[in-house]
């Protein structure tokens, strides 16, 4: 699996595209059709992402034999010093359960290593079947948190963490 770093803000329109085909195979058992329609277009829209890309988050897509099956977005020293922060982190419906989960939470622990991170930091939701991949990879369960997002909907999410000397390849 090949990966690489957006350098450039017009490389985010693949993102988009990705987010898009990936999020309603990946929230409709667990989100209403509007809930997800409403939170790509927050999330995913053209300036949302510019801006964060402009704040310094980290874009990585992941291909295999040059097609694009996934990204991440990250940030390093959030929330708290020490801390890289994953914000997204998809791969394509195709692609799942196929062991590349791994190797990107791998790659992310060798590039947050590379940054001097201590630990992982992410949120999953609660009912999302993602949450059992994370805890099989050492991530620990924080807390628990419910986020207003606006338009009557609720983002109810498990913080996790994992420390990158505590992982076990």
């Amino acid at each position: 699996m090949d990966s690489s770093i957006l350098t450039k803000k017009e490389d985010l329109l693949i993102v988009q595209n990705l987010a898009y085909i990936i999020w309603p195979f990946s929230y409709s058992k667990i989100l209403s059709a509007d809930q997800i329609a409403y939170m790509l277009d927050k999330m995913y829209s053209e300036t949302e992402l510019s801006k964060n890309f402009d704040k310094g988050h980290i874009f990585h897509l992941f291909s295999i034999e040059g097609k694009t099956i996934g990204f991440s977005c990250s940030e390093l020293n959030f929330p708290v010093f020490g801390t890289m922060r994953i914000h997204k982190l998809y791969l394509l419906p195709t692609e799942q359960e196929k062991g590349f989960g791994r190797k990107i939470i791998e790659f992310l622990l060798d590039f947050a290593k590379k940054e001097e991170m201590q630990k992982l930091h992410l949120n999953v939701n609660r009912f999302n079947d993602a949450y059992h991949f994370y805890k099989a990879l050492g991530f620990t369960t924080e807390k628990e948190e419910n986020i207003d997002i606006g338009n009557g909907f609720l983002m109810e999410d498990y913080v996790m963490e994992l420390k990158i000397d505590k992982y076990q390849r």
